[in-house]
């Protein structure tokens, strides 16, 4: 070893998100000293945040359940939606990697248990080798009390739960038909008994992406991989051929200079919180509206950067409509999108899209309507108060008014709702669109023309309700579980603006995850993974988990790349 480093690993990793964490693991299990250094304090980065959802077709838990999608199907799936924005190479490489990835996880540790549960369809199921059973993987819940004194370090989600409320993924799905059948109300009692549990037995439930990350840290622990956190890496580490040997790490106000005899892997998210960057790629883009870990701000896309990579589809996002309240707060705006009686408008008072499409789609349509220069961004949710008393809308739970409850419930509108002017409510259209800002005239020939297809059962502008996709948060009583006229008012309009999940563009990455030149030349000894390198999906996104399976597809092949091809002395 060189004696300009002070410390020295085979693979050093930036980051400790599920990208991060599976490469690690991959690593060690490969025989390479690794470790993990975090510029938070917190573990688990955007996956923390997350649905916890890994879109894997071909899954082990798939095959167990006797289900094998094709996969040239999947294949084929992944180039038409990415219309030739990502390379064969790195499609076949996903679609391969993917449910290896997954085998090697389950024989790592115990700690992972991997399940599917058919019926939440990709995103474009229609297509050739789309499936409308879906391919989205997740992890069981898990008392976080298994985490020992690492429990405090788990990145929390950023709207807390009350304590005991947990959801896995099926049961979001139940919870919103609370009103429609036996099963949302079985859902609802669950959720009162886990909050008794919690309170007389101390369970610290979690599900989901706090779940899948706890795991990940249980499995580290189990193979003794080191995890420094609060250690920011401040830039990469190059030797005179340009290949990136190691990283400088702050730590305990010390700059640690590391070197990676295999290589370095970046995992360190996206940039989204950094508003010049986004501001600098998508102009349009008024707030800081995203969902994504609050510690992503480029610091790895920006390093890559000072070391001649190149860079793709930084103007792009994991895309998520939501409402912003006035106080900051982001809620998403997903299953009100697929009720029946609703439709969105934008600034003129007219429909652009289907409003039940998958939420990139959607927030696209939002973006090139607000390039044409009529206002998409805010556009408003337009439903009844009928909808209001049956679904769950804006956090609004339809059943009789529960006192000191976390969420509002009753049948009437909240007034700080109405005081936010997030919400509006009114006894006509006309009354409606003057409060919202759209022409009145529109608004009320744009319902007129819903209610009217409606009424005959099929959405002949925008097609709602004919894929499978759009149907899974409708109302299964329904002939069209996403179409139904809107009734008798008030009326009620939710302004909608163009949230995400984090950034999907980044460094530009090949089949082996390494890190790449404009030219096309690889940059020796650098990775990329997760929101730091520019999406595999490219403008797309295939099914739930399309962005965290990715991310630890791509940590497993970068890892498996460089055992492959390590020993190599660094001499920087």
């Amino acid at each position: 070893m060189s004696s300009q480093f002070d410390h020295t690993v085979d693979v050093l990793v930036i980051g400790s998100g599920g990208g991060g964490m599976t490469a690690a693991l991959k690593a060690e299990a490969a025989g390479l000293s690794t470790l993990i250094v975090e510029k938070s304090a917190k573990f688990g980065g955007s996956t923390a945040l997350s649905g916890g959802g890994i879109w894997v077709p071909g899954a082990p838990a798939q095959r167990r359940a006797g289900y094998t999608p094709d996969p040239e199907g999947v294949f084929d799936y992944l180039k038409n939606i990415t219309g030739g924005l990502v390379s064969d190479a790195r499609l076949r490489a996903y679609v391969d990697a993917a449910p290896e990835m997954m085998d090697f996880l389950e024989h790592c540790s115990d700690w992972f248990e991997f399940v599917w549960k058919p019926g939440y369809a990709d995103y474009y199921p229609e297509l050739p080798g789309g499936s409308e059973r879906g391919s989205t993987i997740n992890v069981p819940e898990i008392d976080l009390r298994k985490l020992g004194a690492e429990e405090q370090n788990l990145l929390a989600p950023l709207a807390l739960a009350p304590k005991g409320i947990w959801f896995a993924p099926k049961d979001l799905r139940l919870f919103y038909q609370v009103r429609q059948n036996w099963r949302g109300k079985a859902v609802l009692v669950k959720l009162i008994w886990r909050m008794f549990r919690a309170r007389v037995f101390g369970d610290r439930m979690a599900a989901i992406g706090q779940s899948l990350m706890a795991r990940m840290r249980l499995a580290l622990q189990e193979h003794d991989i080191p995890l420094w956190l609060s250690a920011p890496m401040t830039e990469l580490i190059t030797d005179v051929d340009g290949r990136v040997v190691g990283a400088v790490v702050e730590r305990d106000g010390a700059a640690i200079r590391i070197a990676a005899r295999g290589g370095v892997v970046l995992a360190t998210g996206g940039f989204d919180h950094d508003m010049q960057w986004r501001r600098r790629y998508l102009p349009l883009l008024e707030r800081d509206w995203s969902f994504g870990n609050p510690a992503a701000t480029g610091d790895g896309i920006r390093a890559g950067e000072k070391v001649g990579a190149a860079t793709d589809l930084l103007d792009e996002a994991w895309w998520f409509p939501a409402m912003c309240w006035p106080d900051g707060r982001l809620q998403f705006m997903l299953n009100e999108r697929m009720m029946p009686a609703q439709f969105v408008v934008n600034g003129a008072g007219k429909r652009f899209i289907n409003e039940a499409a998958p939420y990139m789609d959607f927030a696209h349509a939002m973006i090139e309507g607000q390039r044409s220069g009529v206002d998409h961004v805010p556009c408003w949710l337009v439903t009844d108060i009928g909808s209001f008393h049956r679904y769950v809308v804006g956090g609004h739970l339809p059943i009789p008014k529960v006192p000191f409850a976390p969420v509002p419930t009753g049948r009437k509108i909240p007034q700080a709702w109405l005081d936010s002017g997030i919400v509006a409510a009114a006894a006509s259209f006309e009354e409606l669109a003057a409060k919202i800002g759209v022409p009145a005239g529109e608004l009320c020939d744009t319902a007129e023309r819903f209610n009217d297809l409606a009424r005959r059962g099929h959405d002949d502008d925008f097609n709602r309700g004919d894929s499978a996709y759009d149907n899974y948060y409708g109302d299964p009583t329904l002939p069209n579980p996403n179409l139904a006229p809107l009734g008798k008012p008030p009326y009620l309009a939710f302004q909608i603006i163009l949230g995400d999940l984090g950034t999907s563009g980044g460094l530009l990455t090949d089949e082996h995850a390494r890190v790449l030149r404009e030219d096309g030349s690889v940059i020796a000894g650098l990775y990329a993974t997760g929101n730091t390198s520019a999406a595999v999906m490219g403008r797309s996104y295939a099914g739930a988990g399309a962005t965290i399976g990715p991310a630890m597809t791509f940590g497993y092949v970068a890892a498996q790349h460089i055992s492959e091809n390590s020993h190599r002395e660094v001499t920087a």
